[in-house]
């Protein structure tokens, strides 16, 4: 018998000995997810970095309200709209990791010190990503973050000075990591040409991300501002978000800063996670196959109807790009990613029927879920629903999606880590109710 069929036969003893009755939870008073029975999470930490808000007191009494996020207190949308058409990602990225807002000096030096640090060692991309191709990019991008600890001298010292130093090496060739391992993949699973370009230490995040991912290495400077805002809005979101958290907790073990950010993209990977977005760029691909006029609102409805009677898609009865488990009313996020999808939508002259279908879905979801599902509001779209949009009309290949959302992360991960080595000195350690059975 093979491992894996002797494997496949033990399913049922073990879900038998691991299943617990749903009804201990309660009992016990354990909080499910580290979840409050109203859907929050359960309170964990104090930050400085960053703050998301759903909701607010009125008169002692929750009420939902427009969805806000804040970093080092200021407010995103204020924030985005402030940088005008200045790429803005090293100037943000300044302020989650240091806590201010950079001075004119002061961000050329931390633009000049990104630049220069990304580069990697020779060889790596030739013995380290092409070797192991795989279109789990982030599974690629993993394996080189630990393999670039390898040519670190003082990879285990977790002092603040290196991890920063270590963190900001790692924020500068992520794009470099992801890149390299599409075209890897590219090249030697499905037949295409490969393509690596080198990096140019003068240009921004976004606009090296586009330049390594294109044969021609072309983009516009709306494709560009388009990217940079995308990857500004993606930093940082909270530190219970899970992958943030998981670089708590792994920082909080005194791992060094390799494995706690590796840590941190195999929480993101995740498909209740980073990873959702996929579900849904392939939901989407379904209701263009199955709708015929994207400008039918009713159309649009009754298939959008089948896909939560789980008559459709992957029978799940979830419309993913809907709902939140913090913003209720809104999520800003989308609401700016809107904008520039519309902007793009008039420079490529060639996504108005799909701009058309998503402001259908947009229009129409909402209500059927909130009808199906007896909600006590409708739910809204988050930011995985514009975002998609944006990659779609860049070009992006769907296995790069969750790449570039860690490419953006990596930043507040940067964050949480340097905020955990210096105001906790536990290890994060929570508690678990035993309720096995003692033989007699």
């Amino acid at each position: 018998m093979s491992i894996g069929s002797y494997a496949q036969g033990q399913v049922e003893l073990i879900q038998r000995s691991d299943y617990i009755d749903p009804a201990l939870y309660k009992e016990y008073g354990v909080k499910s997810g580290l979840r409050n029975a109203n859907g929050q999470g359960v309170l964990a930490g104090l930050t400085n970095i960053s703050q998301v808000v759903g909701s607010q007191l009125v008169d002692g009494v929750k009420k939902p309200c427009k969805g806000e996020l804040w970093y080092r207190g200021h407010e995103i949308t204020k924030l985005v709209e402030s940088l005008g058409d200045e790429l803005g990602f090293e100037k943000i990225a300044y302020l989650l990791i240091m806590g201010v807002m950079p001075s004119d000096d002061e961000l050329a030096e931390f633009k000049k010190i990104l630049g220069e640090a990304r580069r990697i060692p020779p060889h790596f991309t030739r013995d380290i990503i092409m070797k192991a191709p795989t279109g789990d990019i982030m599974k690629s991008m993993m394996r080189s973050i630990l393999a670039y600890s390898y040519y670190d001298n003082n990879a285990l010292d977790t002092s603040v000075g290196n991890s920063l130093r270590q963190c900001l090496e790692l924020i500068s060739v992520f794009p470099m990591f992801a890149a390299y391992a599409y075209h890897s993949y590219n090249h030697y699973k499905k037949g295409g040409s490969m393509y690596i370009h080198m990096p140019d230490p003068k240009l921004s995040a976004a606009e090296n991300l586009l330049s390594l991912l294109r044969p021609d290495r072309k983009y516009t400077a709306l494709e560009a501002k388009v990217l940079d805002t995308a990857l500004i809005l993606h930093m940082e979101h909270g530190g219970g978000n899970n992958s943030s958290f998981t670089t708590r907790v792994v920082t909080s073990a005194g791992s060094d800063t390799y494995s706690t950010m590796t840590a941190a993209m195999a929480s993101l990977k995740g498909s209740r996670h980073g990873g959702a977005n996929l579900k849904f760029i392939s939901m989407m691909g379904d209701i263009r196959e199955h709708v015929n006029d994207y400008y039918d609102r009713d159309e649009v409805a009754a298939y959008i109807e089948k896909i939560v009677n789980k008559e459709a898609f992957d029978r799940s009865g979830l419309v993913y790009g809907m709902g939140h488990a913090v913003y209720t009313l809104s999520d800003p996020r989308e609401i700016i990613l809107k904008e520039y999808v519309k902007q793009l939508v008039r420079e490529k002259g060639t996504f108005d029927a799909d701009f058309a279908l998503h402001e259908n879905i947009e229009a129409v979801a909402p209500a059927i879920i909130q009808k199906h599902k007896n909600l006590a509001l409708p739910p809204a779209p988050n930011v995985d629903f514009y975002s998609g949009a944006v990659y779609y009309m860049l070009g992006v290949p769907p296995s790069f999606y969750t790449s570039i959302f860690a490419i953006a992360r990596i930043v507040g991960w940067t964050a949480h880590r340097l905020e955990e080595l210096i105001t906790s000195n536990k290890i994060i350690r929570p508690a678990y109710k035993s309720v096995m059975k003692f033989e007699e």
